[in-house]
């Protein structure tokens, strides 16, 4: 059986995983992004309009502003209509949300393999400290490129204007000035990070301290006194 420290901090480490897994699972149900543009009608030089995206993972809400009519809203469901706008966008998304699923799938391992060892002693392998370091490792990384790819998407694609420009009324409009705002789904992946890092460096902080008892355990004998090397 494991220490009582061992317990504790691989028990630790288990929950610290288990608030990241429900923080992403939170994230992906939630708004990520609003998104407005300036609106005019077709051929004409006069953006007296605005059309605005509300966008999650998997739906959406477009809210046009006199562009061209007054009051037009139709909500969509995203990967449907990332089918027929663009190829750039599609991949973009699908990629964030691969992302985001072994996240989840990693972070759930991470906490397997802690509370395995919250209650055992595997030998060094993949089912020990290293395992967690990895999946936790892999985890932090993902969502890192998950912050970057999903910003991309937003600001430098055409990826608004398109969806704009297709869903409901479909009078061409001409879309200029687009601004871009984060919601609370984007930043939840922040602290979905810091915790698979806080993950690592509890494991660390342990392994590291059991690594130095060891070592005491099995100084040299040079460092005996001279009675007992003498006798």
């Amino acid at each position: 059986m494991p220490s009582t420290e061992k317990s504790l901090y691989y028990m630790s480490s288990a929950l610290l995983s288990s608030i990241s897994v429900g923080l992403m699972g939170y994230a992906m149900s939630t708004q990520w992004a609003t998104i407005t543009m300036e609106c005019g009608r077709g051929g004409s030089d006069l953006f007296n309009g605005t059309a605005t995206i509300n966008l999650e993972l998997f739906s959406g809400h477009l809210n046009r502003i006199s562009c061209p009519s007054f009051g037009a809203t139709a909500s969509f469901q995203v990967f449907p209509e990332l089918i027929e706008t663009g190829v750039a966008p599609l991949i973009l998304h699908a990629a964030v949300l691969c992302m985001l699923v072994l996240c989840l799938l990693f972070s759930a391992l991470s906490i397997l393999i802690s509370l395995y060892n919250s209650v055992s002693n595997p030998y060094e392998t993949y089912m020990g400290p290293v395992g967690v370091y990895v999946c936790s490792s892999i985890s932090a990384c993902l969502s890192f490129l998950v912050l970057i790819i999903f910003v991309i998407n937003v600001i430098v694609t055409n990826m608004a204007e398109n969806l704009a420009q297709n869903i409901g009324d479909t009078s061409p409009v001409d879309l200029r000035n687009k601004s871009s705002e984060m919601h609370i789904g984007y930043y939840l992946i922040i602290p979905y990070m810091v915790l698979s890092l806080l993950t690592i460096t509890l494991i660390y902080m342990y392994d590291h301290a059991a690594y130095r008892r060891r070592k005491e355990q099995q100084r040299p004998t040079e460092d005996a006194p001279k009675e007992i090397m003498m006798y």
